[in-house]
């Protein structure tokens, strides 16, 4: 974990006031290998976290930017010391809040999650009602709104304290979330959100929406054209032409999930598609949050509305209101949607997370069909991003440069994509007193801070500005990973046309420190594709199937970031030969689990996967025939010309002397892999410091001194026991 002391100084700048944003300077960011709008950890009397913004221009380098409520969080004085850490920062599945009993009883917890939308907190900590409204995935005008018609204008001085957190740790409140009030949420008054448009039924504001124009037309739903259309046919002949069904022994009951990836653009299919018609609208997660009467009766109210005026019920979430394993009101409030749908309500749920949802709901008679969305491909990115785009004063774009890049995203990530370039321009104009207009720079910058919702819970492997190309050497360890992963996306219409599937998994083994992970990094900045990396045996656990569930997970937000990269770093230690363990077999379902996932019964569709070890004899063999990891490539040790042109990467940030001959001086480094070149440029720069602090180069004897230190790592019998190895396969 990256630490830094830093000196803590109050933030005075309006903009960033109390919405738990700390700034620093963009070499501290960096130090802690961390990208801005990631959170860090501050610790002073006590722990918090904090979401991070750049620093402005002239903040020194050693000085954190803390609001006065993130400066009290973390129990802080000013100018008193602050230790600033990475941090893993979890999806919030639920918060409590405590505020005052205006706040409480006037602001619904929709409007509350609103509010805290992308905001990182800690159980004991304070926070206010201001929008963070910075960075990507940050609530904006809609939230400020609904606060002021709930309380008025105190609503920018109300502070809030949180009281229970689930999962326990700093956790980030996002769409899907339940936040609520620790004195119950079901307080708030009906004339606060009658002024919002909703009407309050039992605690649960139960949001009515008559005929309107849309927000989205049918054809902005890029992409889902085709679902679209097919609930529209329904619609008509349940609503419209009931009749047609009766004559043919059919009944006219409705009843329809939407499913796909969150972000995606479900319940906006569902309202553009019911924009001439009667919705009733309720929250999932926000009733799920309230007492199960209240539930019960906040869904028997909604019916009771739609089945008067003949519309729609639509119920976002629905695997918050319905989850599993269930409660005893669940059964209460699937029989109450079971007698709407018989009574000629159209019945249709959301859900991001369709196997949470309790199974009854795709009963015969009640949802009895589904409707799935998929992620946006290439083509259906660029189409959004032109949707997005199309009202943006603009110069220059090349959108369909951003739509390859962007592997994985949804309609909500691109918007926040967006939103993130539109703040870089208008920084930009501010400054300069220019006209404001979108820069194809502020598009690419931004992708630097987006991180797709599909890889929000996961670690990624750090790219930096490697490429291929400055990988030293290493032609068929390059060669193969070109065929088996950049062709496919690069080519796909050729390997359609000589009828072949591309290679599903390739293996790297090789000594240690000979760069198979920095190839790996390489290959993740060509920035076509998403990368999900697995260290060691991180996914072992040591309950019963928790370690099979964590390698399910770990495929699925593949598929859900397809074009993906699947990279299992030291796989011998998470795919040993099954039958030799002593663990309870639970590495050999592991094994089994991969192996499933695979080649199994779901295809593993754009998705390839890459190992890399130092021990390939230890690995399962069945995980290495062809149709899994078919692609065995050994990385060999650099040789005098790959040493030099990894002396030459290396160097090119380093000042080197006249008298440095990197070829000869790569001759001379027998037996030293990729790392341990790469260490001894950098004993020589500290060698260098050392001999004068204001040192301007570094010469031939700073790095004669620099092999006294750094001495060879590669071990001629485990290079020759792999070389046996590959002779083998």
């Amino acid at each position: 974990m990256a630490q830094l002391t830093l000196t803590a100084r109050l933030n005075t700048s309006a903009l960033d006031s109390r919405r738990g944003v700390v700034r620093l300077h963009p070499e501290a960011i960096a130090a802690l290998g961390i990208r801005e709008w990631d959170a860090v950890s501050l610790t002073g009397a006590r722990t918090t976290a904090a979401v991070v913004g750049i620093a402005p221009a002239g903040t020194p380098t050693g000085t954190a930017l803390l609001d006065d409520v993130t400066l009290s969080n973390a129990g802080l004085r000013e100018d008193t010391s602050v230790l600033v850490s990475d941090v893993t920062v979890y999806g919030a599945r639920s918060v409590t809040l405590s505020g005052s009993r205006l706040a409480s009883r006037s602001i619904t917890p929709a409007t509350l999650r609103q509010a805290l939308l992308g905001k990182v907190m800690t159980v004991g900590d304070t926070v206010s009602l201001l929008p963070r409204d910075l960075g990507p995935g940050t609530s904006t005008s809609t939230a400020s709104a609904a606060l002021a018609s709930s309380v008025g204008i105190t609503w920018t001085s109300e502070l809030l304290t949180v009281t229970a957190a689930d999962p326990i740790g700093p956790v980030s409140v996002q769409p899907n979330s339940l936040v609520c009030w620790a004195s119950g949420a079901s307080e708030a008054s009906g004339t606060s959100e009658a002024a919002n448009g909703t009407s309050e039924v039992s605690g649960a504001p139960v949001r009515t929406e008559q005929p309107r124009t849309q927000a989205v037309g049918f054809d902005d739903l890029k992409g889902a054209h085709a679902q679209a259309g097919r609930l529209t046919e329904w619609l008509k002949l349940a609503l419209d032409q009931p009749e047609l069904l009766e004559k043919l022994g059919a009944t006219a009951n409705l009843g329809v999930l939407v499913s796909g990836p969150a972000g995606v653009g479900k319940a906006t299919l569902v309202r553009t598609v019911c924009a001439e018609r009667r919705l009733i609208e309720l929250d999932g997660p926000e009733v799920g949050s309230l007492r199960a009467d209240d539930r019960l009766a906040a869904v028997s109210s909604a019916a009771a509305s739609a089945r008067d005026g003949g519309g729609v019920l639509l119920v976002t979430d629905i695997d918050a209101l319905l989850p599993v394993p269930p409660d005893p009101v669940a059964t209460l409030i699937l029989t109450e949607l079971r007698s709407a749908v018989a009574g000629g309500v159209v019945f249709v749920a959301t859900s991001a997370v369709p196997d949470n949802v309790d199974p009854r709901l795709r009963a015969p008679d009640l949802c009895d069909r589904e409707l799935g969305l998929s992620l946006p491909d290439g083509a259906v990115r660029k189409q959004l991003l032109e949707v997005l785009l199309r009202d943006v004063p603009s110069a220059n774009l090349e959108i369909g440069e951003i739509a390859d890049r962007t592997p994985g995203f949804v309609v909500a990530d691109l918007a926040a994509l967006v939103r993130e370039a539109a703040l870089r321009a208008a920084a930009r104009a501010s400054e300069n007193g220019e006209p404001p207009a979108l820069r194809q720079e502020d598009l690419v910058g931004a992708l630097g801070v987006i991180r797709p919702l599909s890889r929000s819970a996961t670690e990624e492997v750090s790219v930096g500005a490697v490429t291929l190309d400055d990988v030293g050497d290493m032609a068929e360890t390059k060669q193969a990973l070109t065929e088996a992963v950049l062709w496919p996306l690069q080519h796909p219409e050729t390997f359609q046309r000589l009828g072949v599937e591309p290679p599903r998994g390739v293996l790297l083994y090789g000594p240690p420190g000979c760069g198979k992970t920095f190839v790996v990094r390489a290959l993740a900045s060509s920035g076509r594709l998403s990368v999900h990396a697995v260290k060691g045996a991180e996914l072992m656990d040591k309950w019963v199937g928790s370690s099979e569930k964590a390698v399910r997970e770990l495929f699925q937000r593949a598929r859900d970031s397809a074009p993906s990269l699947v990279f299992l770093d030291e796989i011998d230690a998470l795919a040993p030969r099954r039958g030799q363990s002593f663990d309870s077999g639970v590495t050999d379902r592991v094994v089994a689990a991969m192996l499933t996932e695979l080649d199994g019964i779901e295809p593993l569709r754009d998705v390839v996967v890459l190992g890399a070890t130092n021990r390939p004899d230890l690995i399962d063999p069945a995980l290495l025939r062809p149709g899994r990891l078919e692609k065995l490539v050994f990385v060999e040790p650099p040789d005098a010309e790959a040493r030099t042109q990894i002396l030459r990467t290396a160097g090119k940030s380093v000042p080197l002397a006249a008298d440095v001959d990197l070829e000869v001086l790569a001759a001379d480094l027998d037996g030293y892999s990729a790392a341990d070149c790469v260490a001894l440029l950098r004993e020589a720069a500290l060698t260098a410091m050392r001999r004068s602090i204001d040192a301007a180069d570094v010469t031939a004897d700073d790095v004669a001194r620099a092999r006294e230190t750094v001495r060879p790592s590669l071990d001629p019998a485990q290079v020759e026991s792999l070389r046996q190895f590959a002779d083998t396969r």
